[in-house]
């Protein structure tokens, strides 16, 4: 890596926000690593293309993030990080009592656990900077709540309070840990629904529109580049939705 360059590890980085988030830290010359479960062809290329665009390193790795020899393997290749960008996860729509213990376990693995493996490995190598910046992407319904969504609602509550207590112990080490909560952002994520849903939410939105990738990746990297008093800090950009 270049030496003064600073790095940032971004998770789900394949598409959606995680995709535009390497963008944005790739364009503000940050060395880049990446990762995503299935589109690893497709990240790969990513790389390449960010490392030539911006004259920056970025490594890219297959890894599941919600299983902890995955992230052990990962930080094999991490000696040095500055930030950490908690972004891979997935949904899970359908009546609580239709699920699966297999597909609970599953959320929460992927958008619970994986800030657990993450952070934990990340730690040590801020603390030898002193600094550090962790941000966690949430969402809305980590506070609100949402039918038909129970699991990664509780996943994403889990992610903000997960966040505000890990925040109050790095704070006397100068590492910062804030988490973004998002309204409906325009990901792959949100495939699934019809444009009557799509439509109907978008009347809900004061806004008038849903969110994108590159909004909420400007401010991931806004965060990053924060003031070091800023921590502990559930932030969230939803179109003045709630």
């Amino acid at each position: 890596m270049h030496t003064n360059r600073k790095t940032a590890l971004i998770t789900g980085a394949s598409r959606g926000i995680g995709l535009a988030a390497a963008e944005c830290f790739g364009a503000a010359g940050y060395n880049l690593i990446l990762t995503c479960k299935n589109s690893v062809e497709t990240l790969h290329e990513t790389a390449s293309r960010l490392q030539a665009k911006n004259q920056i390193q970025c490594l890219a790795f297959q890894a599941d993030m919600g299983r902890e020899e995955d992230v052990l393997q990962l930080f094999k290749s991490v000696d040095s990080l500055d930030v950490l960008v908690n972004n891979a996860g997935i949904a899970h729509i359908g009546l609580l009592t239709d699920m699966t213990a297999v597909e609970w376990h599953r959320v929460m693995a992927v958008n619970l656990d994986s800030c657990f493996y993450t952070c934990r490995a990340a730690i040590p190598l801020m603390l030898k900077n002193h600094r550090g910046k962790i941000i966690n992407v949430s969402s809305v319904w980590g506070t609100q709540g949402a039918s038909m969504e129970v699991a990664y609602s509780a996943s994403k509550g889990g992610v903000n309070a997960f966040t505000r207590a890990l925040a109050k112990e790095l704070a006397p080490s100068g590492i910062q840990v804030n988490a973004i909560a998002c309204g409906v952002i325009d990901t792959a994520m949100n495939d699934c629904l019809t444009p009557e849903d799509k439509a109907a939410l978008t009347a809900e939105i004061p806004a008038d529109r849903l969110g994108l990738p590159e909004e909420v990746a400007e401010l991931i990297l806004q965060t990053a580049q924060a003031p070091e008093y800023m921590t502990g800090q559930i932030i969230t950009i939803d179109g003045g939705w709630y």
